[in-house]
């Protein structure tokens, strides 16, 4: 089991920080958006919000990289960004559901590990 924790936590991690640094770097490639979704990630962009979200990506995913200690603030920083990329994907673009779906599983196992780190939400 702890490695399976290691494991989970590292590649969300990976998956945060990278994602996260593309946002500046532009290492990854990714298609032009179309339709709704392009509109969408459009407004975003020229507003200038994708770049804090970025930041909080890299953070968040550093933390769960770092080790035990920053685990809890790592996925505290990054539940709301894996809630709109759920809600994203399940009302604009579904082609991309099945990774989403992937990393709020990975999330909710390491949610579910590090419970004892916060007590009040699952207090009974």
């Amino acid at each position: 089991m702890k490695y399976l924790i290691h494991i989970t936590r590292v590649l969300l991690g990976l998956v945060f920080a990278v994602f996260g640094s593309n946002a500046f770097l532009h290492f990854i490639r990714m298609p032009p958006l179309q339709g709704d979704a392009g509109a969408f990630m459009g407004a975003l962009f020229h507003s200038g919000y994708l770049y804090p979200i970025a930041i909080l990506q890299i953070v968040g995913g550093l933390c769960l990289l770092i080790g035990s200690r920053f685990v809890a603030l790592g996925l505290m920083l990054l539940g709301p960004i894996i809630v709109n990329i759920m809600l994203y994907h399940i009302f604009i673009d579904r082609s991309g559901l099945p990774l989403g779906i992937l990393v709020s599983l990975l999330s909710l196992f390491l949610l579910w590990v590090y419970r004892y780190k916060f007590p009040a939400l699952f207090e009974i």
